[in-house]
């Protein structure tokens, strides 16, 4: 028999949530497959079997474990069964079964918006039940049978939306909502935070993108976003306000060169802040596809340490969500944080003429002891200055400025 441990996963990190049993007590298992899927406080990582065998596993899925604990014991001694390799395949051989129920053209909902049990998404495709009316209540927001029969049980509504209803509902908090909470705390608590406020006219952004976003994805196999622009104008301000681009340590200032931006991702566990490395040195399509690589980790629990771990200023786009207007809060241990926010048209004032304009709120959250007013306040009009006139941003300046080197 041999253990398999939790192994480490970082200095400062003491323990980690088992997410989920990618195989099942009794199976048998070959070297280097996949058991089961542990969470730390920053990231989601799978656990290999170091040698085949039974597999005996141990803690529940939800438990919290300490780096070194025993996840799991394989017996190397076992001779393979009969018929065991079909077993080990058991779980993907049914997987198209559980996806088919996304794909009926009567449920309407692509295949990756469900997660069902195979029995959930039987009696979904059987029934024809739409997904979108079935409340889940599984193991991370995942439908199982009772769910679909009580969908079926009260059609037309939503299951559980009893009229003085009273229900409370208590939830283990995960290691990564944990941290987010720590790590909150500790920024409003240990930064001297303010907020900034402007507003850029996204009139000039938004026809470039409409112009070249055909013939960008076309040449670059990305679409064009507005994150790109964003991303670019920050690394020019930052290069010209160093301050915001730095952070305390202990008695000194630490100053950077380059611009690692942290873009702030919303994922069903939580807050992830991926990180965009040398953002100043990357071309449009090249922060575009880091920006569509790292939200497609994010999003699937892929995304490692490395891609995590430093950031020097980052990024928020609540405008995603409809949000006008918010005050960000620092990514510890950075000193700022641009907020994004909802395009909306608004009356302005251009040439003493009032017009239409898609305007957009940003909101420069600072930490004062690094950055005073006017640096946080003139790094705020470059940005929005540098997205007005996006042909600045080749050059970082005008290019007639340019061309006469003013």
């Amino acid at each position: 028999m041999i253990d398999i441990k939790v192994p480490s996963v970082g200095e400062s990190i003491s323990e980690v949530t088992l997410l989920k049993w990618t195989k099942k007590d009794g199976d048998y298992v070959e070297r280097d497959e996949v058991i089961a899927e542990l969470e730390s406080e920053k990231a989601t990582f799978e656990v290999n079997a170091e040698k085949a065998g039974i597999l005996k596993t141990g803690p529940k899925e939800g438990d919290t474990l300490k780096i070194g604990d025993v996840l799991a014991t394989i017996d190397e001694t076992a001779a393979k069964p009969e018929g065991a390799a079909p077993k080990a395949e058991a779980p993907k051989a049914e997987a198209p079964k559980a996806e088919a129920p996304k794909a009926q053209p009567a449920a309407g909902v692509p295949a990756a918006d469900v997660k069902a049990t195979p029995v959930a998404a039987a009696i979904i495709a059987d029934k024809k039940v739409d997904p979108k009316t079935v409340t889940p209540s599984g193991y991370q927001g995942k439908i199982v049978k009772d769910d679909v029969l009580a969908a079926l049980s009260n059609p037309g509504r939503k299951p559980g939306a009893v009229q003085f209803t009273r229900g409370d509902k208590r939830e283990k908090m995960s290691n990564l909502r944990r941290t987010i909470s720590r790590r909150l705390v500790e920024a409003k608590n240990t930064t001297a935070m303010l907020t900034t406020f402007n507003e850029v006219d996204m009139k000039p952004v938004m026809e470039a993108r409409n112009k070249y976003k055909d013939k960008f994805k076309e040449a670059h196999g990305v679409g064009l976003g507005f994150m790109s622009f964003f991303a670019k104008a920050c690394s020019f301000a930052l290069q010209e306000w160093p301050a915001v681009n730095a952070y305390v340590d202990g008695d000194e200032l630490v100053y950077h060169d380059y611009c690692d931006i942290s873009i702030a991702v919303s994922t069903p566990r939580g807050l992830t802040v991926p990180v965009i490395r040398n953002a100043e040195s990357l071309s449009m399509a090249g922060i575009e596809k880091k920006v569509v690589e790292l939200a497609a980790k994010a999003r699937d629990n892929k995304l490692s340490m490395e891609e995590l771990q430093g950031g020097t200023f980052t990024i928020t786009n609540g405008g995603v969500f409809g949000s006008l207007l918010s005050t960000p809060i620092i990514n510890i241990p950075q000193s700022a944080i641009l907020g994004m926010h909802k395009i909306e048209e608004r009356p302005v004032v251009v040439g003493g003429q009032i017009v239409i304009r898609p305007m957009m709120y940003l909101a420069l959250s600072y930490d004062h002891r690094v950055i005073d007013g006017r640096e946080s306040v003139s790094f705020l009009v470059r940005v929005k200055e540098l997205l007005e006139n996006p042909d600045q941003l080749l050059f970082g300046k005008d290019p007639v400025k340019a061309l006469l080197e003013l």
